[in-house]
């Protein structure tokens, strides 16, 4: 869900701890909406992430490393120059806004102690991080909003700070109970969870149906709920809760939920930054990859929709060719009865020796030709038809293992964990041809080598996990013994897998955990079940001039297994 004024609430409360009297150490922007800073705090050493991504806008303690760009943002630098050093004095939380105000003291240029705030609003798509000075001026803000994006509030550097407009709604935690029972009068017979919504300011839609689940099905202890969540709240009952439903993550909220029954677990974890580290780990990382490599991407996507068509085109004309037999057969019947044809004839009517039941076909025929002319132009069309036949079905084979490459490149892409990941992938389209290389680039460029995932089976196993084609490649045909397994998932595509045997005969749980790996990493990540091929290295090859990535194999067994993700991340060696 997305994080509701509540649930922050729960956050802020986490975050004074850990942060109140902390010094900043180091400020990192390894997103567009990302910043991370290193702080020295009352419990340690720490990471905060503020992150004003539309869709996934928080703040939170993280222990999850983020790569970041070889040159600093020009956001990132203005926020090291104003903060780096600074002590951060109040984290606060406005009643019920989806906003955290960071009060810091820093030094000045002239070396004078001043005061500094900064503001993360977790808005959705107004999402924004906002540096002010000490008189409340805005210094900058990630996000600059101009009277053409807002005419009610502008978010613009030098401007006085404002709140963002409050919803016309009421604010049950600063309301009064009488006016809470007020704006629970239901007149028009709304249900319960939508008359929460409509009502009051700062709930999501998980909690106002949770409410409504607990109040009963007519809703008569909806006032009751609402006097229990604000005793929770003033009285910082706060315990982090993740929602999963079979093995996905669903949701996360901050008080037990009981709505969905059997159907989903509601399991407390140890605190809101474990919480959202977990939720948010694999949408970070669609996220990052999606802004970095927007432009492979759209390169390789483009290039598959060419690859499509072209093959579209090429099975119809394959298809038009399956009737090549019968211009064969027409050539033969003009060629028996010319005895029978004069010049300047359009149709030729004629038994047809091929139907076993003798009948009378027309052919047609062109007036301008001779007789023996158009039994030679039937004979041409066949012989054509015939090698397109030939020619198609090689260019068909040679497009769909195209098609194919470039699937497991969009594959690769959503493996990749930072820009280096990133910048092999481009290097790899760029040495075949889809991506033109640089004007400006050196004669001899310095080539990028990035290092698979690296995993410890349960028995100590070590596994690895190519990130990409040329992992894959490097992993399979150059790195691994004979005798090292090898795991890929069964006509889907996904990571070569290796598991390192060191010369031994590998145990069973290890070879189920390399195979949960493969099915993990690679397009059948959401299925059951999934066929994973496995065999000993040396019965791998890769065919001559073959693309990156492409391999045959021989003489392999096949394992059935359910991806897991907890397992992989279990078992990651960071």
């Amino acid at each position: 869900m997305p994080l509701d004024a509540v649930c922050l609430s729960a956050v802020v409360e986490e975050l004074k701890a850990a942060l109140e009297g902390g010094k900043i150490d180091k400020i990192y922007q390894p997103g567009r909406d990302e910043v991370v800073l290193a702080v020295r705090g009352p419990q340690g050493n720490g990471k905060l992430l503020l992150s004003a991504s539309p869709s996934q806008p928080r703040a939170q303690m993280t222990t999850l490393n983020r790569e970041n760009p070889d040159k600093p943002p020009m956001f990132c630098m203005l926020l090291r120059k104003h903060l780096t050093g600074g002590r951060i004095l109040e984290v606060s939380q406005p009643p019920m806004e989806r906003l955290v105000d960071f009060r810091l003291e820093t030094l000045d240029e002239l070396g004078d102690r001043v005061e500094r705030r900064l503001i993360l609003e977790c808005m959705g798509r107004r999402a924004n991080l906002i540096l002010l000075d000490e008189a409340g001026r805005i210094v900058d803000c990630l996000r600059r909003v101009d009277a053409d994006l807002s005419a009610k509030r502008q978010v613009l550097p030098g401007l006085f700070y404002r709140l963002p407009p409050a919803p016309e709604k009421c604010n049950f935690l600063t309301a009064t109970p009488e006016e809470r029972a007020a704006a629970l009068r239901n007149p028009m017979g709304k249900a319960p969870e939508k008359l929460l919504l409509d009502a009051f300011t700062g709930l999501s839609p998980l909690i106002a149906r949770e409410l409504a689940f607990r109040a009963g099905e007519d809703g008569g202890n909806l006032l009751c709920e609402v006097e229990n969540l604000v005793t929770l709240i003033q009285e910082k009952r706060f315990a982090p809760y993740l929602l999963t439903m079979g093995d996905k993550v669903m949701d996360f909220t901050f008080m037990p939920v009981r709505q969905y029954g059997f159907e989903a677990r509601c399991e407390r974890q140890e605190s809101f930054a474990a919480l959202l580290d977990h939720f948010y780990e694999q949408r970070d990382q669609a996220e990052r990859t999606r802004q970095r490599g927007q432009d492979l991407i759209k390169a390789v996507t483009n290039a598959r929709d060419r690859v499509e068509r072209k093959l579209g085109n090429q099975r119809r004309e394959l298809e038009a060719t399956r009737d090549r037999e019968r211009l064969r057969q027409l050539g033969d019947i003009i060629t028996s009865n010319l005895h029978a044809m004069e010049k300047g004839q359009s149709i030729l009517r004629a038994a047809d020796f091929y139907d076993p039941e003798y009948r009378e076909i027309e052919i047609k025929l062109d007036p301008l030709r001779t007789p023996q002319q158009n039994a030679a132009r039937y004979y041409k069309d066949y012989n054509r038809a015939k090698t397109a036949q030939e020619m198609l079905t090689i260019q068909i084979e040679k497009g769909e293992k195209e098609l194919d490459y470039l699937n497991s490149v969009l594959e690769n892409i959503t493996l990749a964990e930072g820009e280096r990941d990133l910048l092999e992938i481009r290097q790899e389209l760029t040495d075949t041809g889809y991506l033109r290389r640089a004007k400006t680039a050196a004669k001899r460029e310095r080539r990028l080598a990035g290092k698979p995932m690296e995993f410890r089976s349960s028995a100590g196993l070590r596994i690895s996990v190519g990130k990409n084609n040329s992992q894959n490649d490097q992993l399979t045909t150059k790195a691994a013994g004979k005798r090292d397994i090898w795991f890929h998932t069964q006509k889907i595509h996904g990571s070569h897998v290796i598991l390192w045997t060191e010369g031994a005969d590998p145990d069973a749980q290890s070879l189920q955990e390399a195979a949960v790996l493969a099915a993990w990493f690679s397009q059948g990540r959401e299925g059951k079940k999934v066929p994973v091929d496995y065999t000993p290295v040396k019965f791998v090859k890769k065919p001559a001039g073959a693309r990156p990535g492409m391999v045959v194999y021989t003489t392999y067994q096949t394992a059935y297994v359910d991806p897991d993700g907890a397992l992989a991340r279990k078992l990651r060696v960071k």
